[in-house]
């Protein structure tokens, strides 16, 4: 068993848990603007309130697993992203304690409303710029340091993803929302589920041809490898769902699209999985020359396989208790 690769899955899961669950957590804060009514707003913060700091483990988690795996691509990460990083902790502060201090206020409601409403939509802003310039390739040297400037992570390709990311997290609050509401509230949030699938469609298409013009390691490993055919399938799935989820979002049924927004992001990591390996910063080093001793790895592991399965316990055990929806008396069912 390649301990390296084993690593890399529990990495990989452990984003996309994350981008899953506090994915829909960030969108409902992106949706505030369409949503101007304080009662509203607070049903939809409701919706999160038992469940929101459990989903943000999984990045404690994936942060946690990086520097223990492969220390060498968190000293790169960290020295090449950290302005974007510490932009998104403080957005994700702001956001974190608006959730505390909005239910109790009065005067200032609205400021809390905006912190959470901007919290949310910088975190997620910045966490797609983070991911672009992943993509893009961090400039290392030989002593495997980083070796670009600040603001190298400011490119139009960065902001073009980081703002399909919001798209994406919108979709996935606006499906969230429609299983745990109901009335009007619920009925608006069915009209927003189309545009934004369309939205994210278009980001799909406008990211996927930008990608491997900016990214050279993903060009090869598309076109130099012969793996262009078997990522054939993955548009063909990703235009289905999104029929289906148009018909859906006409038939108003809740659960079916939350489960197809979880397929087309499903289907974009899947892609990106596959466009990126076996790079741990692509084009630079790969998941073997970037990991950690064996010994260290195998020390490691022991923590993450009796740490995983509790994470697992209890997030599935806070979804199952509060699995009712989010009444107009600001309860659940």
């Amino acid at each position: 068993m390649d301990i390296t690769v084993v690593w890399a899955a529990i990495i990989a899961l452990g984003v996309f848990m994350y981008v899953v669950l506090d994915g829909f957590d960030l969108g409902v804060g992106i949706l505030f603007p369409f949503f101007p009514d304080t009662g509203e707003r607070d049903r939809m913060m409701l919706t999160l309130a038992p469940i929101w700091d459990g989903n943000e483990t999984w990045l404690v988690l994936g942060g946690a697993a990086l520097f223990a795996a492969f220390p060498v691509v968190y000293s790169i990460a960290l020295s090449a992203l950290y302005l974007p990083i510490v932009l998104m902790l403080v957005c994700l502060i702001f956001r974190g304690v608006s959730f505390e201090i909005r239910g109790r206020a009065r005067r200032t409601k609205n400021l809390w409303s905006l912190a959470f409403m901007f919290g949310s939509a910088g975190a997620t802003f910045m966490q797609g710029v983070i991911l672009a310039s992943y993509l893009q390739g961090l400039p290392v040297t030989t002593n495997r340091e980083f070796s670009g400037d600040t603001f190298f992570w400011i490119t139009p390709f960065s902001l073009l993803v980081g703002l399909g990311l919001m798209a994406t997290y919108a979709l996935l609050g606006a499906c969230w929302l429609v299983m745990k509401v109901d009335g009007d509230l619920q009925r608006r949030l069915h009209r927003l589920v189309t545009p934004l699938t369309t939205a994210l469609l278009g980001f799909i298409v406008a990211v996927s041809i930008w990608a491997p013009l900016s990214a050279p390691a993903i060009a090869r490993r598309w076109f130099e490898s012969g793996l262009l055919h078997r990522l054939l399938p993955i548009p063909f799935l990703v235009a289905g769902a999104a029929v289906l989820m148009f018909g859906v979002a006409r038939k108003r049924r809740g659960c079916l699209s939350f489960l197809l927004a979880l397929v087309l992001v499903t289907l974009g990591y899947i892609g990106l999985l596959v466009s990126i390996w076996p790079y741990a910063i692509p084009g630079s080093l790969n998941l073997w020359e970037a990991a950690a001793p064996r010994s260290s790895q195998l020390f490691a592991l022991v923590g993450a396989v009796i740490i995983m399965p509790i994470i697992l316990v209890y997030t599935t055990a806070g979804y199952w208790v509060f699995r009712g929806k989010v009444t107009h008396d600001a309860g659940y069912d």
